[in-house]
C-alpha cells in the first residue's frame, strides 16, 4: 500500500494505569492486509447501517474468513477440539488490550459457538467468550481498527484490527443464524467497557489530521 493511504492510530493511555511500562503507544494500523484470494466470499450489506466513517477499501473488500489457516496448524485445532469446537468462521492476528492498557498481539478465532483469543507466541489458549454471553458490539463512528466485545456476565474484549468490519458481519450473520439474536452494534465516539470485571475505562476517539486520536482513561 502507497504510504499516503495509511492511516495512524494513537493510543493514549490513562497515565494512573498501573503496571504499564509505557503510558502512551502508538499503532499503526493501517489498511494493508494480505489481498482475499479468490474465492473468497464478497460483503452484501453494511452491518454499520451507514451510521459509521468507512474507507473505500473496506466498503469494496471481500471476505476470506480465516487468513492464518487454522486447519493445518495441529496447536489452533487441539484447542478447538478440546473444546468441542471445529467449524472456523473466521481467523486473524489482532492487537488485543489488557486491563493495563498494554497491546498485546493474539490471534482470534471466531466459531459458531465461541470466540478465542490465543497467545500469538505462545499459542496458548488466552480466554474463551460463548457467543450467546456476547451482549453488543461497540465501535466508533469513524475510520478506526477498534471494537470492544461486550460480555456482561464476565468482563469485555478490546481489539483492534484491519478487518473489523469483517468480524462485526461475521458475528452479527452467526449469531442471527444459530441464535435468531439480533447482535446490536452500537457506533459512539465515546463509549465505556469492563476492562476488567471491577476496572471500568472510556474510550474516546478524535478524528485528526492524518489519523484518528483515540484515549483510554479510567472511570
Amino acid at each position: 500500500m502507497s504510504g499516503s493511504l495509511r492511516r495512524k492510530v494513537q493510543v493514549e493511555v490513562n497515565s494512573s494505569d498501573a503496571g504499564d511500562d509505557d503510558d502512551t503507544a502508538k499503532a499503526d494500523l493501517g489498511n494493508d492486509e494480505p489481498t482475499p484470494s479468490d474465492g473468497s466470499v464478497a460483503e452484501d450489506h453494511d452491518p454499520f447501517s451507514g451510521g459509521k466513517v468507512r474507507r473505500r477499501a473496506s466498503i469494496a473488500r471481500s471476505f476470506k474468513g480465516d487468513y492464518v489457516d487454522v486447519r493445518s496448524k495441529p496447536y489452533l485445532m487441539k484447542i478447538l477440539e478440546k473444546q468441542g469446537d471445529r467449524g472456523v468462521i473466521f481467523a486473524d492476528k489482532v492487537l488485543k488490550f489488557t486491563g493495563s492498557g498494554k497491546m498485546k498481539r493474539r490471534i482470534l478465532i471466531i466459531t459458531d459457538s465461541a470466540l478465542y483469543v490465543v497467545d500469538s507466541e505462545t499459542y496458548t489458549l488466552k480466554r474463551r467468550i460463548a457467543l450467546a454471553a456476547v451482549e453488543k458490539l461497540c465501535l466508533s463512528e469513524l475510520s478506526d481498527n477498534f471494537i470492544s466485545v461486550i460480555v456482561p456476565t464476565e468482563y469485555d474484549l478490546l481489539m483492534a484490527s484491519t478487518r473489523k468490519t469483517e468480524i462485526v458481519s461475521l458475528l452479527v450473520e452467526s449469531m442471527k443464524t444459530t441464535s435468531n439474536y439480533e447482535l446490536e452494534v452500537h457506533l459512539s465516539n465515546r463509549f465505556e467497557y469492563h476492562a476488567t470485571a471491577e476496572i471500568i475505562k472510556e474510550i474516546q476517539f478524535e478524528e485528526v489530521e492524518g489519523g484518528i486520536r483515540t484515549r483510554i482513561v479510567n472511570k
